[in-house]
């Protein structure tokens, strides 16, 4: 479905409080990432803060900012993914369900922020409204909430409306940045729910994510970023027990310091970290 290939994304910034063009300089936030994301799968990629995950997302999406760098090459489909075609395909077969719930139009109802979605997709406007109320239905959002405005929706309601969103787009892959965050145990389980049956649906789930516990229950495989780097991918069975089938010592510290593994810690070389980057 979707292939990155050697993707490096340098943004700039001013040393000494320059802001002159000329003083910039550039740093590197993508380094000859490499990666393939298959259909019907939910594939999460996990790393802390500043790994470089959202920034992975825009770059697929076309919505980085004017001044970056990017270098490499990305596939959709087997062809490539450039600019206009990301123009092109942007809203219909590649969605992206944002971090913010800024998203939201703040003055526009439900239903309406739904059917546009729908019509952006290229569906007829009686179509797109029935669709967008058929959505927002399968993601248990009800009359009350089809027709309220984003401040009166919880975090939960207001992220199923953005899958909902990318429901009605048809969307082939779709990007989930950081879902889950801010969610209570039961909102959390219904929005992760919601991505995975988009994959059973036979779509591509992207799973941006510094959450490793919750991307595992449904996730399919899952890859562990750090510093703009690519550390590991593994199916979601390998992150078990002591970790023994993870091949990164990050990976395995990554995942036993999780609370259901008792906050275990290992001790990493440096030696292991700088392989563990390179």
């Amino acid at each position: 479905m979707l292939t990155i290939d050697r993707l490096t994304l340098q943004l700039p910034y001013y040393a000494d409080g320059y802001t002159a063009w000329w003083k910039r300089r550039w740093a590197t936030c993508l380094d000859a990432f490499s990666l393939t994301f298959s259909p019907g799968e939910v594939h999460a990629v996990v790393g802390a803060s500043g790994a470089g995950k959202s920034l992975l997302a825009y770059a697929i999406m076309g919505l980085l900012p004017t001044p970056a760098r990017l270098n490499g090459q990305l596939y959709y489909q087997g062809k490539p993914l450039d600019a206009s075609r990301q123009r092109r395909l942007r809203g219909r077969e590649l969605a992206l369900i944002p971090q913010s719930l800024s998203a939201l139009d703040p003055l526009v109802r439900t239903q309406r922020q739904v059917a546009w979605a729908a019509q952006r997709a290229g569906q007829p406007s009686a179509h797109a409204w029935h669709a967008s109320q058929q959505a927002l239905t399968h993601y248990q959002l009800d009359a009350r909430a089809q027709q309220a405005y984003a401040h009166e929706l919880s975090g939960g309601m207001a992220r199923r409306v953005l899958t909902a969103m990318a429901h009605v787009s048809q969307a082939r892959l779709v990007i989930a940045d950081e879902p889950s965050v801010g969610l209570d145990p039961h909102q959390r389980q219904r929005v992760l729910g919601a991505l995975r049956e988009l994959a059973d649906q036979g779509k591509t789930v992207i799973l941006i994510t510094h959450d490793l516990r919750h991307a595992l229950p449904i996730a399919d495989h899952v890859t562990i970023m750090r510093g703009g780097k690519l550390i590991e991918t593994a199916p979601s069975s390998a992150f078990q027990g002591s970790g023994a089938a993870l091949t990164s010592a990050y990976s395995q510290a990554l995942w036993l310091a999780l609370p259901d593994n008792a906050f275990a810690t290992t001790t990493i070389s440096r030696r292991e970290q700088e392989t563990n980057v390179a």
